[in-house]
């Protein structure tokens, strides 16, 4: 018989070490502790590399052959899981314990469509029938916010958005009704509306006696749903509380580091770090105009772009509608939009890798040639482009150095006899030391990586540089870095720049002017203090009302009351 106090996971003095190829011993996790009871839920923040994620997994048995873990405690309803069998682990995964992944295209089995896969766990763990195994699918990914549930329960992960993709996969770790949910980064590269709704059905579960263990780089998501934060800092706990307290009134310097990097409207013109300047930066290209020249010349222009495309229900969708925007120099322009709203491919065609079934689009004046010739690479040269995951884009087998080396030769044959020399003056811009350059990126944290994809964008002298959801998967510190990273370039070089991002933290921190996407169509265009500030349209107000905000108190005590009123 379970215990009130024994109810939900407990650990007690968690430390987790793995075991090096060479025989060393390196401590991940050191003397945690913390308990999440029902109905409650446990935030764990902190950097990349400060043992959220290890602490997380410890609670799964997902670890590893190479870890070691010890505790003094960890249970599960009075279930001792530090002796818990292989075997027993693989009942409790799913049923007892559910989890939700960041890297939803990583999770799901890329070969087959997402119901399928949905089902299978019901299946497993549920005598039903094929029907209700069915509507059951249905069912679950209506309630995480997905459109046409009956066509994209047939379709693929690659078929799908991000933010489908990730709504899919909340469902499959929600499907078998887990007693505990651990969340790590549930919401990250979601638009703000999805992220609403996901952050509502972590809020019903909560409320219906669900407790949650979540892990997240965005401090507005924990002020929404943590009862409780822990904040990690090289693998220990510096920080614990109340959200209210720690959000609040924050006590621990690393803490007060971490809000103080949040972007906003608050931020817009000033650092979220302290950190140098890139101080080489404008002396990588000599010859190159400063920032200074030409104050508003043109460089890219769409005029009404269109393009359709045919889904597996062989229906014709049009993604980008009749859509126009200007990029002028030295000028950030932001693009915000719910998932499926025609961002990326509207950028992708601005990049001429994706061809326009109408409309054009110019580059300096000029319409931008279609048929792969020496101009149209020319043009390629200079408008460059930084993706969310740089590591699926880099070849794993090549080193940091030869990446680099690669986009040199590329870029700018006549500097080719130079390529090394400059992919070490390249790293040097983006904060890396030169040691990185005998590195692979898989050795390498998110943040270094995404410092590396710049730097590669950097190689070929561009103009402008699309960023396409380039910060959405750091943590907030890292993302402070790399957003400074990127203002300073832009001063220094008069770079422009292409940002989509579903953070309209970020875009508001970081925009001159906003370019708002619905259903393929540009709703509203403008300054982007206006837009943030006097939206004319009612889907611009929704998008900025879904917006989480660092708002404690009230947050937390609304979600308590919640609660209290039903009972748990």
């Amino acid at each position: 018989m379970t215990t009130e106090a024994e109810r939900g996971i407990h650990v007690e003095h968690l430390n987790v070490s793995f075991r090096t190829p060479a025989g060393d011993i390196v401590p991940v996790v050191r003397d945690v502790s913390f308990g999440v009871q029902p109905g409650r839920c446990v935030a764990l923040v902190g950097e990349s590399g400060s043992g959220k994620s290890v602490t997380a997994r410890t609670l799964l048995g997902l670890t590893g052959d190479t870890a070691i873990v010890d505790a003094a405690g960890l249970s599960l309803n009075g279930e001792d899981l530090l002796t818990t069998t292989e075997r027993r682990w693989r009942r409790i995964r799913g049923t007892r314990i559910g989890f939700i992944l960041q890297d939803a295209l990583v999770s799901l089995d890329p070969l087959r469509p997402v119901g399928a896969e949905i089902g299978e766990s019901i299946g497993l763990h549920h005598r039903i029938g094929r029907a209700r195994r069915r509507e059951r699918v249905l069912e679950l990914l209506e309630r995480v916010g997905v459109p046409e549930p009956r066509l994209r329960a047939r379709q693929r992960p690659g078929e799908l958005s991000g933010g489908l993709r990730q709504r899919a996969l909340i469902a499959s770790a929600i499907a078998l009704g887990p007693e505990i949910v651990i969340a790590d980064e549930p919401t990250t590269a979601l638009d703000v509306t999805v992220q609403a709704q996901i952050l509502t059905v972590l809020e019903e579960m909560l409320a219906a006696g669900t407790g949650v263990v979540l892990i997240s780089h965005d401090l507005a998501v924990v002020a929404r749903l943590a009862d409780d934060i822990l904040v990690m800092q090289g693998g220990r706990i510096v920080e614990s509380g109340t959200a209210e307290t720690v959000l609040g009134s924050p006590r621990h310097p690393y803490t007060r580091q971490l809000i103080d990097a949040i972007p906003s409207e608050h931020t817009k013109g000033t650092r979220l770090t302290r950190g140098p300047a890139a101080h080489t930066a404008a002396t990588l290209f000599p010859d190159r105009p400063g920032p200074a020249a030409d104050p508003g010349e043109i460089l890219l222009e769409a005029r009404h772009i269109v393009k359709s495309y045919r889904g597996p229900d062989r229906v014709t969708r049009r993604v980008v509608d009749d859509v126009s925007f200007r990029l002028a120099r030295a000028e950030t322009l932001g693009i915000v939009g719910e998932s499926g709203s025609g961002k990326s491919t509207l950028a992708r065609i601005a990049l001429s890798l994706v061809t326009a079934d109408g409309g054009e689009i110019r580059y300096r004046g000029a319409v931008r040639p279609a048929a792969d010739t020496a101009e149209q690479r020319r043009i390629r040269r200079k408008i460059a482009v930084v993706y969310q995951d740089p590591l699926s884009s880099f070849d794993p087998r090549w080193t940091v150095g030869r990446i680099l080396t690669d986009a040199v030769r590329l870029g700018d044959p006549h500097r080719a006899h130079r390529a090394r020399e400059r992919a070490l003056t390249l790293l040097d811009v983006v904060g890396l030391a030169g040691a990185h350059i005998g590195s692979r990126p898989a050795t390498m944290s998110g943040g270094q990586r995404q410092r590396v994809a710049i730097a590669r964008a950097l190689a070929a002298d561009p103009e402008i540089i699309v960023l396409d959801e380039a910060v959405s998967a750091l943590d907030v510190s890292v993302q402070a870095q790399v957003l400074d990273l990127l203002t300073d370039l832009q001063e220094q070089l008069g770079l422009s720049y292409l940002f989509i991002s579903h953070d309209l933290g970020v875009i508001h921190h970081m925009s001159d002017r906003v370019l708002v996407m619905q259903g393929g169509r540009a709703v509203e265009q403008g300054d982007a203090d206006q837009i943030f500030t006097e939206p004319r349209e009612p889907y611009t107000r929704r998008l900025l009302a879904s917006l989480p905000r660092l708002e404690y108190a009230r947050l937390h005590t609304t979600r308590t009351s919640t609660q209290e009123r039903i009972g748990v």
